[in-house]
C-alpha cells in the first residue's frame, strides 16, 4: 500500500510539473506527455517524397499539388532533411505564368512554392532516380541533391505521386514510364531491408488502381491510396470553366481533384485526432462529388488496411495552428461545381491560350496551331492503336481483345518485360506515346497476354502507323 501511494504521489508531482512546463513555455502538457498510441515519431523518424511525374506549363497542376505537399509536411514539423522532391521546376518561372516565381493550388490561395527543395529538377526527375531515393541508395542517384529517404525499421514514410497516368504506369518527364511492377518490387524491397515500419502512399493519375490491383501484397506495412481504380481516369480541378476555377489570368488547372482533396482536410485539421482511414472517406466522397460520380472517380485503397487506424500525424506531422480543430466532414471544402478528365487538361490549356488571342495576330494563329496538333497526335494515336488491334485479332475481335478488363485483384499483365517490349516496339514504329497514349498501355497488356511476340507487334506497329500518318 506504501507503494502504491508513493508511486501515486510521484505522479501527482510529474503532472504538476508539467503544467508548470507548459504554462512556463507556451506549450501544451500534451507536447510533453504523449501516449504510445499517438504515434508522436519518438520511436522513429517521418520521411516523406514527394514527386511530380510531368512537365510543361499546361501540367501546372501536378507541381501545385507537390509544392502544396510540401508546406503540409514542414508545417508538420519534418526537416527538410527527410523530404525528398522531384519537380521539373519549369511552372514558376515559366513565361506563361501570370505570377512569375509563384504557384498556387487554389483560387484563393498563397504562394506553395516558397522554400520547396530542388532535390530532383528537370532531367534528374527519372524512374532511375525515383525509385533509388525511396530505396535509400546514394550510390545509384545520378545528379540531383542525392537526398534519399534513408529510413530505418522504426520509421515512417509518406509517398505522394502526381502525375498523368495509365493502365499499369506512371508518367515521368523524359517519357520514361515507371511500370508498376517495379514500383510494387521497390516496395516490397525497402520492406525486406527493414526501410520502414509503415508506409503510406497516396497516387495521383489516371487508372492509378491497376498500380496496385493485384500486384500490392497486404503483409508488408504498406497502405496505398489511388486517386481512381483501375480502369478510370482521374481529374483536374480549379480549372478554367470551373465553380470556383483559377483567377481569370490563368489557363490552366491549378490542381487535381484527388490531392486536393486530401490536402485541403490536412489544411484544417488536427491531424493527431484524424485516421488515415477517416480521410480516405472525406476524400472518397469529395472525389466522387458526393457519391454520385457525375464528376470524378473511385478512391480506391490497396495492401494493409490495418494501417488505415493510424492517425495521419504518425506520417505527416500537424500543423500547431489545427491544435484545437476536431475532426469532422467539412462542407465547406467540398463545394465545388466542375472537373476536368485529367486527359482533357492540357486541351483545355490550349483553348483558353487561343480563345483569348487576339484576332489576326501571331498569338492566334500559334494557338491553333498548338490545339490543332494536340488533336491530330491524339487522333493517330488512337487509330494506329485500333488498326493494330485488327491486324493481329482481325477486325471484329480486335477492339475486344484490347479493351478487355480483367476482374478486380487480378494484374493487368501477366508478363510485364513483354509489357515493356510491346511499347518499345510501338513507340520505335509510331513515336512516344506521351501522355495521352498512355491511356492504351492495357490494349498492350491484353496483347502481351494473348501471346503475341515482339516482332509481330514491331510488324504491325509499321504498318499501322504509316497509315495513321
Amino acid at each position: 500500500m506504501a507503494a502504491t501511494t508513493r508511486l501515486r504521489c510521484l505522479l501527482l508531482l510529474l503532472v504538476q510539473l508539467l503544467l508548470l512546463l507548459s504554462a512556463a513555455s507556451g506549450a501544451r502538457w500534451q507536447d510533453f506527455l504523449r501516449l504510445p498510441s499517438e504515434g508522436d515519431g519518438a520511436a522513429g523518424t517521418r520521411w516523406a517524397i514527394l514527386i511530380a511525374g510531368s512537365n510543361g506549363y499546361y501540367n501546372y497542376r501536378h507541381q501545385a499539388d507537390v509544392c502544396h505537399a510540401y508546406q503540409i509536411m514542414r508545417k508538420g514539423g519534418l526537416k527538410d532533411e527527410n523530404i525528398v522532391v522531384f519537380m521539373y521546376d519549369d511552372i514558376a518561372g515559366s513565361p506563361d505564368n501570370p505570377r512569375p516565381g509563384v504557384i498556387i493550388n487554389h483560387p484563393a490561395g498563397g504562394d506553395v512554392y516558397a522554400g520547396v527543395p530542388k532535390d530532383y529538377t528537370g532531367k534528374d526527375v527519372t524512374v532511375g532516380n525515383f525509385l533509388a531515393a525511396l530505396l535509400g541508395n546514394r550510390s545509384a542517384v545520378a545528379g540531383g541533391s542525392g537526398k534519399v529517404v534513408a529510413s530505418g525499421p522504426d520509421d515512417h514514410v509518406f509517398v505522394f505521386y502526381s502525375d498523368h497516368g495509365g493502365p499499369g504506369v506512371l508518367g515521368m518527364p523524359s517519357d520514361d514510364y515507371l511500370y508498376a511492377k517495379d514500383l510494387v518490387r521497390a516496395l516490397k524491397q525497402k520492406h525486406a531491408a527493414g526501410g520502414f515500419k509503415s508506409l503510406v502512399f497516396y497516387l495521383e493519375a489516371c487508372e492509378s488502381g491497376s498500380i496496385f490491383e493485384g500486384l500490392l501484397p497486404k503483409d508488408i506495412g504498406v497502405y496505398a491510396t489511388t486517386a481512381a481504380n483501375a480502369e478510370e481516369s482521374s481529374w483536374g480541378t480549379y480549372c478554367p470553366g470551373d465553380n470556383p476555377g483559377p483567377p481569370p489570368e490563368f489557363d490552366t488547372c491549378l490542381g487535381d481533384l484527388y490531392s486536393v482533396a486530401w490536402m485541403e482536410d490536412s489544411d484544417v485539421h488536427n491531424l493527431r485526432t484524424e485516421s488515415l482511414k477517416q480521410q480516405y472517406e472525406v476524400v472518397k466522397d469529395r472525389t466522387s462529388a458526393h457519391g454520385t460520380y457525375s464528376l470524378g472517380s473511385h478512391v480506391m485503397q490497396y495492401g494493409d488496411q490495418h494501417l488505415g487506424a493510424q492517425s495521419l500525424f504518425q506520417f505527416i506531422g500537424t500543423n500547431p495552428a489545427n491544435d484545437n480543430a476536431t475532426f469532422g466532414r467539412d462542407n465547406s471544402l467540398r463545394l465545388y461545381s466542375g472537373a476536368v478528365n485529367q486527359r482533357d487538361a492540357d486541351l483545355v490549356y490550349f483553348w483558353q491560350k487561343y480563345k483569348k488571342s487576339a484576332e489576326g495576330t501571331p498569338q492566334k494563329a500559334e494557338a491553333r496551331k498548338r490545339l490543332l496538333e494536340v488533336m491530330s497526335r491524339r487522333s493517330r494515336v488512337d487509330s494506329s492503336m485500333e488498326l493494330i488491334g485488327a491486324l493481329l485479332f482481325g477486325s471484329d475481335e480486335g477492339s475486344r481483345v484490347l479493351g478487355a478488363v480483367r476482374p478486380a485483384g487480378q494484374p493487368l499483365a501477366d508478363d510485364w518485360d513483354c509489357l515493356k517490349a510491346m511499347v518499345r516496339a510501338y513507340e520505335a514504329q509510331c513515336g512516344p506515346l506521351a501522355q495521352y497514349g498512355m491511356k492504351h498501355m492495357r490494349s498492350f497488356a491484353n496483347i502481351c497476354n494473348a501471346g503475341v511476340g515482339e516482332d509481330a507487334m514491331a510488324k504491325v506497329a509499321s504498318q499501322a502507323c504509316a497509315v495513321a500518318r
